[in-house]
């Protein structure tokens, strides 16, 4: 029963930081679509703003396989 526990935590872990992770690139996405289409200027910037939360499903892989290896 303990790894069954310990699976669900880690799963938790990654789905929630997924979940989150999405939701705020979709947001971004659209902010930045409409800031591309106003000043191109701006593309470097965008793309930089949509990479940022990536490190959030990064950070919650490492917490993930620190609950899996504990």
């Amino acid at each position: 029963m303990v790894e069954m526990g310990v699976a669900i935590g880690a799963a938790i872990a990654i789905s929630v930081c997924a979940i989150s992770t999405a939701w705020a690139q979709s947001r971004i996405g659209a902010a930045g679509a409409g800031t591309i289409a106003e000043n191109p200027e701006l593309t470097g910037s965008v793309i930089i703003l949509e990479a940022i939360p990536e490190t959030m499903v990064i950070l919650g892989f490492v917490i993930a396989a620190m609950i899996l290896i504990l």
